[in-house]
């Protein structure tokens, strides 16, 4: 019965994705000029912010975005490439895989004028699925004072605005919403052990 389910919700997944899918190639190539405002926005978290690191970072984030398009195989809106990635039929690329893996390119850079956090948005929300990303700030300032980079959102075409301008999702510091969800596992746990 599972299985007979699981084949049904696939073909109903290509079906559907058939008639909204992406280029095969994924993304349109990376525009200098978007590279270019993103650099000026990094830049502009303030002097200390060295021009050449801002410049690599918004490149880096535009172009490694699209070449994990292609190493994911997206060719189809995130939530329909999600499904796809659940049922093993893309190797990778859930919001969380993004953000790993272009925290893990920015960290080759070893910035020194640049920091890096991670955000969640919508956990706890029983009506929106948890979403990942990462955020690039100034070194020394916290997520809220810098820039969401979020390559899923929009299938490898990078998504970028100050945090506290991103009108999609309240993001939420990684850890403390690790924290929080594992408060809560250890509370149901104890409950269940209580019976």
């Amino acid at each position: 019965m599972i299985s007979r389910f699981a084949h049904l919700l696939s073909l109903l997944v290509v079906l559907v994705a058939g008639g909204c899918a992406m280029s095969p190639d994924g993304p349109p190539p990376t525009q200098e000029q978007e590279i270019s405002e993103l650099a000026e926005e990094i830049r502009s978290f303030g002097p200390e912010v060295d021009p050449e690191e801002a410049q690599r970072a918004a490149r880096i984030a535009f172009e490694y975005s699209h070449q994990l398009a292609r190493e994911y195989q997206v060719t189809d809106p995130p939530l329909i490439h999600n499904t796809k990635v659940n049922l093993g039929l893309r190797p990778r690329g859930l919001c969380y895989q993004w953000a790993d893996d272009l925290e893990a390119r920015m960290r080759q850079e070893d910035f020194r004028t640049l920091a890096l956090h991670r955000a969640i948005a919508n956990s706890g929300n029983p009506l929106r699925i948890d979403h990942s990303t990462l955020i690039v700030s100034r070194s020394g300032d916290g997520m809220f004072e810098g820039v969401v980079l979020d390559p899923w959102r929009n299938g490898g075409d990078l998504h970028w605005s100050p945090t506290l301008e991103d009108s999609h999702y309240r993001w939420r510091p990684r850890a403390e919403v690790f924290e929080e969800q594992l408060r809560r596992q250890r509370l149901r746990e104890r409950q269940t052990a209580a019976g």
